[in-house]
């Protein structure tokens, strides 16, 4: 199979279930936004700090596919075959956030991004999963999306702020706080 076709050639794209859109179409925009979270969380499971999060980090990106999957299918169309978002999936970036908070001081302040190469790397996910949450909720405003989908979102999100923390932490780094002029 190549991986070029060329039907795309002209600035239009299939959904799954058939129908053709342009390539600027919000729907194509909010799964291409989770494919660009799904490749910047690929390097944050890349990072040596990681290591031990591994498999959690790999099936936080296979949920990010299923999600992709959902948003490329044309809303209506259920006997497209396609995996399915649940509940424990959501609860599962919770009870990783509880276990990683109990390692942490409490938060007091907002935390500037940075402070190792590892933890901007978070940071980067962490405002591109806002980004993807946000043309997914706007997508929801004219077309139907899986509430799950905006849960699961905001929550990684969550969860990403944490994980950041955590690796600052365990990396000996310094958490900046901002100090805004007064």
């Amino acid at each position: 199979m190549k991986i070029y076709t060329k039907t795309g050639d002209k600035g239009i794209t299939s959904l799954l279930g058939g129908i053709r859109v342009p390539k600027s179409d919000l729907r194509i925009d909010a799964y291409g936004t989770i494919d660009e979270l799904n490749s910047y969380l690929g390097l944050v499971r890349d990072q040596p700090v990681n290591q031990k999060r591994g498999d959690l980090l790999k099936e936080i990106q296979d949920r990010l596919f299923t999600i992709g999957a959902d948003l490329a299918t044309v809303p209506g169309k259920e006997k497209v075959k396609k995996p399915d978002l649940h509940l424990e999936d959501i609860a599962l970036l919770e009870k990783e956030m509880d276990l990683m908070e109990m390692e942490l001081p409490p938060l007091k302040a907002f935390i500037l991004p940075g402070g190792h190469q590892s933890v901007s790397f978070c940071h980067l996910a962490r405002t591109v999963c806002r980004r993807a949450e946000r043309i997914t909720v706007e997508l929801a405003s004219f077309e139907e999306v899986s509430e799950l989908i905006i849960q699961y979102l905001n929550r990684l999100s969550d969860f990403l702020f944490v994980l950041g923390r955590a690796m600052s932490q365990e990396l000996g780094a310094e958490e900046i706080t901002w100090k805004p002029r007064i």
